[in-house]
């Protein structure tokens, strides 16, 4: 079953692609979706009956992990590189006055 493209259809279509067709542009847009649902339709045939439906051809499952804190409070450590600290917090020279 051939399906016929109208210029309507093109006309709208161009409009949410935001393109701007010419007339040649159009007749060749026709053609190319009409060929697209041609071949959407023969895949429309085929039997598939039994086959489960997939959204990937591999079996893709999330990995989930317990959210736990393995390095605990590490702030003297990292405060020990500081040229300077206060109030347990980098100490920096003031940039704005």
């Amino acid at each position: 079953m051939s399906v016929v493209i109208d210029d309507e259809t093109i006309d709208y279509v161009s409009i949410l692609a935001k393109l701007d067709l010419n007339e040649a542009e159009k007749e060749q847009a026709k053609k190319d979706m009409s060929r697209m649902l041609d071949y959407i339709d023969q895949l429309n045939e085929l039997d598939t009956t039994g086959v489960e439906p997939m959204s990937h051809v591999f079996a893709v499952q999330n990995v989930f992990r317990e959210d736990v804190v393995t390095n605990g409070d590490e702030s003297e450590a990292m405060l020990a590189n500081a040229p300077a600290e206060k109030q347990n917090m980098f100490k920096v020279p003031r940039t704005v006055e």
